[in-house]
């Protein structure tokens, strides 16, 4: 049934404070689940792979949500601009939580990656859906007006997320369950809570268009992302050259080519049409939102296994230390919504944040395990700092400069490839995280057996009695060279050892992260080379809605006017 308001907001397109309220309420809602997800899961991943045996498919988890959230983005986004926002955000919100109940009762790395997938089908349209209806109702120059609102839903999932994750995961059992399955059990009531939140108060008018749906673009799109995705992360295992690999390889790039020439095919049906890419604001802009997404997922995720591998941070602990990279963020990202929103200015914004992400990676290169940890801390609030000042301004930038009417899927778009670059980061640098693990540990080993408090250490955890201890130390006196890697398998045996023989896997650890953030660095350097040549361009003063509403009324006066000229 259309309610009276929602026929004004129909013929108007133009919403009060009061209106734009209540629809941010049940955004929010859908928002807070994704974001809180992301780092409550980063927080106790460690502590899931130890339990279940997988710290060496670590990426495999993360991978297989970002591969199906990547993919169904785009569908959200075109499906929604045809059939209208709230079915589709209701639908993503569900898959979630279903996906969130079967991740909690994985037996294994291996189930839990294969529903972390079904997670990810949902996550595919929370933030591309709330990113999308902001810009349909709020125009862009007063869009930073309602910014403290979402950074607060951020920030708080960002306090919250390290915090309860590693409360959960730090403990052995809560109600009889074990304790990291209540990260995934958690968004069970909150997604419930964000349905009928959502149910009551998101309604706006919807402006049904007749055209196909791309699904063959979307079967072709997994066909060509997902076997590229997975060489990125297995390459390491099966060799570069191997059969496998080039099996991968050849289908993704043919899988990738067909989804072009299908995306041609269907003009301005496609599921991204191709005509975006001639604009060339839009171009780069996706071409920094990749770069971006990579160092952003890639080196963030990092970060935990630094603080709680190399300086035996507590996950809850670690959530904690995480706190600088969260405030800059949000303090960066208020002051640069507030001076857009003033000047209309927004492309010096994305400068800074590019040069400041690009200072800290490299500077990480820099930290090692004995790196007193304020001066990682200051490093981290560069960071965030940077990350605040950027990622608002580029969607801002897209959805400015695209046609109304596509307002879902240039929102999505962008979301798409910020994830595919999210992606291809966490699957390549934790793959160059292992490939450089057990030859740097090896090195940290072969330096430390010349130490003497070290032989001392080995010697004594010989005839300890504790079989831990004496089966590490009887591994390093028969130089077995597996003792390297064993850190792959399971890493939480780092903190049980006695300090001086823990320090070489710490080394190791370290090390191997300092070759992985000089990587992040450079491509971050790409991408600031990549913004300067962004042209800026004023910023809209309507929402989304009246702006296509606009659009409509002018296609329908043009064709009244060409028929009565015939």
């Amino acid at each position: 049934m259309v309610s009276q308001s929602d026929v004004t907001k129909t013929e108007t397109g133009e919403y009060s404070h009061r209106e734009i309220m209540t629809i941010l309420s049940g955004l929010m809602m859908g928002m807070f689940l994704a974001a809180l997800d992301q780092t409550i899961v980063a927080t106790s991943v460690r502590t899931i792979a130890d339990d279940l045996n997988g710290f060496s498919v670590l990426a495999w988890v993360t991978t297989a949500y970002l591969i199906t959230s990547t993919v169904s983005t785009p569908l959200y986004g075109k499906l929604s601009d045809l059939y209208g926002r709230k079915p589709f955000f209701m639908t993503a919100i569900s898959i979630f939580v279903i996906g969130s109940m079967l991740c909690g009762i994985s037996t294994s790395m291996y189930e839990l990656a294969a529903f972390r997938a079904v997670q990810g089908l949902g996550a595919g349209g929370l933030m591309s859906m709330a990113l999308a209806i902001v810009g349909d109702i709020v125009p862009p120059r007063e869009r930073a007006k309602y910014q403290g609102y979402f950074l607060a839903v951020f920030g708080t999932s960002s306090v919250l997320g390290p915090v309860v994750g590693g409360l959960l995961a730090g403990q052995s059992s809560i109600l009889g369950i074990t304790g990291w399955r209540w990260v995934f059990y958690i968004n069970v009531p909150l997604g419930i809570l964000a349905l009928a939140v959502v149910w009551r108060v998101l309604n706006l008018p919807v402006n049904r268009r007749d055209a196909r749906v791309d699904w063959w673009g979307a079967v072709l799109l997994s066909v060509g992302l997902v076997p590229l995705l997975i060489i990125a992360e297995q390459g390491r295992v099966w060799g570069w050259g191997s059969t496998r690999a080039l099996a991968c390889f050849g289908i993704g790039i043919v899988g990738v080519i067909a989804f072009v020439l299908a995306e041609i095919k269907m003009g301005d049906d496609a599921l991204i049409p191709m005509r975006f890419f001639r604009n060339r604001l839009f171009a780069l802009c996706i071409a920094v939102s990749v770069i971006a997404g990579a160092a952003m997922f890639g080196g963030i995720s990092l970060l935990p296994q630094y603080l709680q591998v190399v300086k035996g941070s507590s996950p809850t602990l670690a959530g904690y230390q995480t706190l600088p990279l969260v405030g800059a963020l949000m303090v960066s990202s208020i002051v640069s919504g507030r001076m857009i929103s003033k000047t209309g200015r927004y492309k010096i914004f994305p400068i800074v944040g590019t040069a400041l992400m690009a200072i800290a990676m490299f500077t990480f290169h820099y930290v090692h395990a004995d790196t007193p940890l304020w001066q990682t801390m200051v490093v981290m609030g560069v960071f965030g700092a940077g990350l605040g000042s950027m990622m608002q301004p580029l969607t801002l930038a897209i959805q400015n400069a695209m046609p109304p009417k596509d307002m879902g899927v240039s929102t999505s778009a962008a979301t798409f490839f910020r994830q595919i670059g999210a992606t291809l980061g966490v699957a390549v640098f934790l793959s160059m995280l292992f490939t450089q693990l057990t030859p740097k540990t090896t090195d940290a080993l072969t330096a430390a057996a010349e130490k003497p408090e070290f032989q001392a250490a080995v010697k004594a955890a010989s005839t300890s009695g504790d079989p831990l201890e004496t089966g590490f130390a009887n591994a390093l006196i028969a130089r077995d060279p597996s003792i390297a890697g064993s850190a792959l398998v399971d890493s939480s045996f780092i903190q049980k050892l006695d300090s001086a023989l823990a320090e070489p896997f710490r080394i190791g650890f370290s090390d191997a992260m300092d070759y992985v953030f000089l990587a992040v660095s450079i491509l971050m350097v790409v991408g600031f080379v990549l913004v300067l040549f962004v042209k800026e361009v004023p910023l809209r003063t309507m929402s989304g809605l009246a702006a296509a509403k606009q659009e409509r009324d002018a296609e329908a006066a043009s064709a009244a006017e060409k028929k009565d000229l015939e």
